[in-house]
């Protein structure tokens, strides 16, 4: 029912988060719910000095300027990719009131993808109490480029043979989708959903130390990748609670 995904990363400043928290979890975001094609918001807070697998000398950033911000994310869900296209986010802001749009320029670094589902699979976890079709309390959301179109191949062969079916039997995993991008930065996006932080570094930052061959094949992908700043985080739900 939702395969279309907005995604917002940014920072806020300490002198004006409470005032912006209060301002989008009860103004801005039932606003935007108000459209029947937009299924679930959530919005999560990016936890710092988080480890993942392999990450010493694999995972690689952009190099060149963009928008930097990664400290909350900003998810909304809809049926399609095109509920976002229809109108844009530009064009939904530029119709708020003068008191949004100052309380949307406390955004710092902000940048945004409107994304597609390519595939979801279920965590052994899935039944877990959800809200609805919100996305657990607990996500790790990565988002990159392949390095060369030429890699694009390979890359969705690990996630279609490897890291999504590993995904199924992995406990704390509630569930994982990959999505593709229709526009911003980032092509590539892979959202994981854990029942909780903790579940999430017990199982995952070692789960391929069992299998050498399929580690080896994830470094080899890994490595060509080239991630948005920040990428990949771990984040925990601040809305709804």
């Amino acid at each position: 029912m939702d395969r279309g995904y907005w995604i917002s990363w940014y920072d806020l400043d300490d002198s004006s988060k409470v005032e912006y928290l209060d301002w989008l979890h009860n103004i801005y975001i039932p606003k935007r719910l108000e459209s029947k094609d937009i299924l679930w918001a959530a919005h999560y807070a990016s936890l710092p000095n988080v480890k993942h697998p392999g990450q010493e000398g694999r995972l690689s950033h952009i190099k060149e300027t963009i928008p930097s911000g990664d400290r909350y994310i900003l998810i909304f869900g809809a049926k399609d990719a095109h509920a976002f296209a229809n109108p844009t986010p530009e064009i939904f802001h530029r119709n708020l009131s003068p008191d949004d749009l100052k309380m949307l320029e406390l955004r710092i670094g902000e940048r945004s993808n409107i994304m597609t589902e390519e595939a979801r699979a279920e965590g052994p976890n899935y039944n877990e109490s959800r809200s609805d079709l919100v996305p657990s309390r607990c996500i790790q959301l990565g988002n990159f480029n392949a390095g060369s179109y030429v890699d694009e191949d390979e890359l969705a062969a690990w996630y279609a043979q490897w890291r999504i079916p590993t995904m199924r039997n992995l406990p704390g995993c509630v569930a994982v989708r990959k999505l593709v991008s229709i526009s911003g930065w980032s092509k590539h996006a892979i959202l994981y959903e854990w029942t909780s932080v903790e579940m999430r570094n017990k199982v995952f930052v070692d789960h391929e130390k069992t299998n050498p061959k399929m580690e080896e094949w994830t470094d080899k992908v890994v490595r060509r990748l080239v991630h948005a700043p920040g990428s990949p985080n771990l984040a925990e739900r601040i809305w709804p609670k």
